[in-house]
């Protein structure tokens, strides 16, 4: 089982980038394995463009489609998460999320805009056949300082102890998923009884 984390800021040093970060090394910290793509790192003509032959993108693409679960982030623009996001986001199928567990993370300067998770964001990943959407971790600037000396992340308690709910409720929405495979893969293994193969004449 394995879990990608998908960077959607502009920004190479944004704070939901590391907020990014702080939940990817406590989802390690569980043993579970981990993948990470930056989208401001795609090439950003055949983004903006779609264009489904680009070699980086179908890898991009793939990614997602290897992943048993996603955590995203983005900074919110007006209400809304990044466009850089969304272009990315529009590459996928249809059933891009499909049977996938999402966590989706937001920053933002402004209280104000502490819904962008629910009402920009959530209908999306429902509209790519997300399996489950866990409840978002969204925080304000203030909330979140860098410690450039460090090269910390000094969080806020209250949203610390979302995000340690959150990433609790990511694993156990994974492990509650990988047992389902494996008591379908297993059902799906046992022999039908000799006795009871009926034969008509």
């Amino acid at each position: 089982m394995s879990i990608l984390f998908i960077s959607g800021s502009p920004s190479a040093e944004s704070r939901s980038a590391r907020l990014l970060n702080v939940v990817r090394e406590r989802v390690e910290q569980r043993g579970i394995a981990t993948q990470y793509l930056s989208v401001r790192e795609l090439p950003a003509e055949a983004l903006l463009h779609a264009n489904f032959n680009d070699p980086v993108l179908l890898d991009a693409v793939a990614q997602v489609a290897a992943a048993n679960a996603i955590v995203l982030s983005s900074p919110v623009y007006k209400a809304a998460y990044s466009g850089v996001l969304k272009a990315f986001l529009d590459l996928l199928p249809q059933t891009g999320f499909a049977n996938r567990v999402i966590l989706p993370l937001a920053t933002g300067g402004s209280p104000a805009h502490t819904l962008a998770l629910d009402y920009s964001l959530r209908p999306v990943l429902a509209a790519l056949g997300a399996r489950d959407v866990i409840p978002g971790v969204f925080a304000i600037d203030s909330q979140l300082q860098w410690n450039a000396e460090t090269a910390h992340l000094q969080i806020d308690p209250a949203i610390d102890e979302r995000l340690d709910a959150a990433v609790r409720t990511l694993v156990e929405h994974l492990q509650r998923a990988e047992r389902e495979a494996l008591l379908q893969r297993d059902a799906r293994a046992v022999p039908v009884p000799f006795s009871a193969v009926r034969y008509s004449a």
